[in-house]
């Protein structure tokens, strides 16, 4: 099991950039190695709220179903996955500052099957493309 943090800030109101984010199927328009993303479950989102991400990572495709397990619009973010090879965990922070938006990002993850054998190259990979994806969502949010 590893942690990882990553942040960025977003010159965005924090309740636009929690909209967005909170959003499954948006998810796929900021995270590069995603390949789809979609809500799984009727109704408005909120905690138990269930998705699907399918994405390539390592050279290996996943697919991991999530449930949305925080829910504090627009002040913190959290899901997990409830299958995959790749266990994880995160919660996002939102936290107005500089006339824009401070966004934390905290994950844990377990590495299963085929990741668990390259765990430290997992975590590596994992927090170089966290920082990609929040890159190119900042861009895309300030944009």
């Amino acid at each position: 099991m590893f942690d990882l943090e990553v942040r960025t800030h977003i010159n965005r109101a924090a309740a636009d950039i929690y909209a967005f984010m909170s959003e499954f199927s948006n998810d796929a328009k900021w995270q590069a190695d995603l390949v789809r993303s979609e809500k799984t479950s009727e109704g408005p989102i909120g905690v138990g709220t269930t998705g699907l991400y399918v994405q390539k990572f390592l050279g290996q495709e996943m697919k991991n179903e999530a449930v949305v397990t925080i829910y504090e619009p627009p002040k913190r973010f959290g899901a997990k996955t409830t299958s995959g090879p790749v266990k994880f965990e995160y919660i996002i922070t939102f936290v107005e500052a500089g006339g824009g938006t401070d966004l934390t990002m905290n994950m844990k993850a377990e590495a299963g099957g085929f990741f668990k054998l390259a765990e430290g190259l997992v975590k590596k990979e994992a927090e170089k493309v966290l920082n990609r994806d929040l890159a190119k969502l900042k861009q895309l949010l300030e944009s």
